[in-house]
């Protein structure tokens, strides 16, 4: 069952004045491409989509200097209260906010990041293919792999079969992204690079044509003239649709305030766009304070599974989505035993730093409005719910025209962890819809 905000003026400012785009600038050098951490996928989805994996440089330089990554507290056999856990995140916040003060006192980060990205491409394109056919966009939310929307994928494309290719993102500390960059990642994180290293791809590696032929790992950067007409005129052979969760809600939203061009439609899902006031800020300490010191290896993955599925939040995700989370969200190391993919530390930096969520929130209402934004919010009862109802309902109209927006009462924030099946629904009728698909092939 679902509902809508009404329209809701905006009444919560964050007082952040937004700071203009870094440029990129070439990596110099002579650059060694690494191997891909794993061997290649030889599985598909449905039988109809083929996966493979990719990597591209990220974008240079970082927005963050170099500094050295905090020592994270020691986990402890006594259980944390939540003031603990508070006070733990707290620290490192204002950790975080006091470098940025300084004005970092770090040197500038040109080290070499990767980014890793999943590309599902319909073995069959030919078959009915129309001109500018649906490229899907997704990015993951804060502590998740690429493969996390594998489930949601899987009853989307039942429903809805004539994309022709989706890729899924993966932040430079997050999945395989990690493992390749775990060496060379700061100890500051600044959501700003993340929506750099986006439009970095968008631009520079996004293949120009559709094709059902492999692709290199590394992706080739197309040439500097397709580069600069994307920017000014967008993809000449895709109509690109943008999918971001949380934290690559935000992201996605930022690229697309600086490129939009680039854009068709949006569907953010309870993107963290946010002034980060009154309990936002609260929560946000417990969470980085929690995710701290989370447990982050286990002696198997069935192992960690068990232990997943005695967790309130984990126990309440779609059973498929958990099982993708352990096959991908871990990984073997020296001991033999399973972690963690994301560093705990990694993960509590992204949540640490706000200051490009609060900018995203102040620049909405400058969004394009020829992207067509859908908001797709929780609303399944929890004090989360509970205490960002007045948030939420101006977050989801900061910019009125093209937009609509609608609750999910079947999830909480973690929608496409809980919800794939009525997510994929949803989304189905939004593209067929929007893009004027018959829906004769739908099965759901």
């Amino acid at each position: 069952m679902t509902s809508s905000y009404p329209y809701t003026p905006t009444t919560l400012r964050p007082s952040m004045k937004p700071r203009p785009w870094v440029p990129f600038k070439p990596h110099e050098g002579h650059v060694v491409v690494p191997p891909l951490p794993f061997k290649p996928r030889t599985d598909d989805l449905l039988g109809t989509y083929d996966i493979s994996t990719h990597i591209i440089p990220a974008a240079n330089p970082r927005v963050t200097p170099n500094i050295l990554v905090p020592e994270p507290p020691p986990r402890s056999s006594k259980q944390r209260t939540e003031r603990d856990l508070k006070n733990l995140g707290l620290e490192l916040m204002e950790q975080q906010v006091q470098q940025e003060e300084d004005g970092y006192s770090g040197v500038t980060d040109e080290r070499l990041l990767w980014n890793c990205v999943n590309r599902y491409v319909r073995k069959d394109k030919e078959a009915g293919v129309r001109t500018k056919g649906i490229t899907l966009f997704l990015v993951h939310a804060t502590g998740f792999p690429k493969e996390i929307w594998e489930t949601y994928l899987c009853y989307l494309l039942a429903a809805c079969g004539v994309i022709d290719e989706i890729w899924s993102w993966e932040s430079v500390q997050h999945g395989d992204s990690a493992l390749l960059n775990r060496h060379n990642l700061s100890g500051s994180f600044d959501w700003t690079d993340n929506a750099r290293d986006i439009v970095n791809f968008l631009i520079n590696y996004m293949p120009d044509e559709v094709e059902t032929s492999s692709l290199p790992v590394q992706l080739h950067r197309v040439p500097v003239s397709i580069g600069e007409s994307r920017q000014k005129s967008g993809f000449s052979s895709r109509t690109f649709v943008v999918a971001g969760h949380s934290f690559g809600g935000c992201s996605v939203a930022l690229a697309a305030l600086h490129f939009p061009a680039l854009f068709s439609s949006m569907i953010l899902l309870d993107a963290m766009i946010d002034t980060y006031q009154g309990f936002t800020w609260e929560h946000t300490q417990y969470l980085v304070g929690a995710t701290l010191i989370r447990r982050d290896q286990w002696p198997s993955r069935e192992d960690a599974l068990r232990s997943f599925k005695s967790s309130p939040m984990f126990s309440a995700w779609h059973p498929d989505v958990l099982r993708l989370y352990v096959d991908f969200g871990l990984y073997e190391d020296e001991s033999g035993c399973v972690r963690l993919k994301t560093p705990p530390i990694h993960e509590a930096l992204v949540l640490a730093n706000s200051r490009a969520s609060r900018e995203t929130w102040e620049l909405m209402e400058k969004l394009d409005e020829k992207i067509e934004l859908l908001w797709i919010l929780p609303g399944k009862p929890s004090q989360d719910v509970t205490m960002l109802v007045e948030v939420r309902k101006q977050r989801a109209w900061r910019r009125p025209a093209n937009s609509s927006n609608v609750i999910f009462k079947s999830s909480s924030h973690l929608i496409p962890q809980e919800s794939p099946e009525e997510l994929a629904r949803f989304m189905a009728d939004f593209l067929n819809r929007t893009y004027d698909i018959s829906t004769e092939k739908s099965k759901l």
